[in-house]
Formats: structure tokens, C-alpha cells, sequence
């Protein structure tokens, strides 16, 4: 929704330069969204490339990882 939301701040024929800026503050929920972000990011990014097997990309412990419940104590 985000990259949707910025894609949507230049649309065609705009001539002028935009910028986006995130800003997250350290240790809150926002933090801790943005870098769960960034691992899917990152794991989509080499599955779609399929340079190796799913089994190099993620080790059993990311596995559980991604698999575990949340844990709202956090």
C-alpha cells in the first residue's frame, strides 16, 4: 500500500522530482514492521530470481521464524 501510495505522488507526465520520506522511530512497532518488511522483501526477491533452491534461501530456523505466532509481548 505504501509503494502504491508513492508510485501515486509521480504520476505520468509530472515533471516535477518527488521524494518520499519514512520516517520510523527506534524501537516501536513501526521499526519492527519496516524490518519484517525488508525480509519479505528480500525473500521475495530471491525466490522470483531462483538462483537457488528454497532450502538454501531459508534455513529451518527462519522457517520457524515465519511460521511462529506473533507475540504481542514484544
Amino acid at each position: 500500500a505504501e509503494q502504491q501510495a508513492s508510485d501515486r505522488a509521480h504520476r505520468i507526465g509530472q515533471d516535477k522530482q518527488v521524494f518520499v520520506y519514512k520516517l520510523i522511530t527506534r524501537g516501536t512497532v513501526e521499526e519492527k514492521i519496516y524490518k519484517m518488511q525488508q525480509q519479505k522483501q528480500q525473500l521475495a526477491d530471491q525466490l522470483l530470481a531462483q538462483t537457488s533452491h528454497i532450502a538454501e534461501i531459508l534455513s529451518e530456523h527462519q522457517w520457524e521464524s515465519m511460521l511462529a505466532p506473533l507475540n504481542v509481548a514484544d
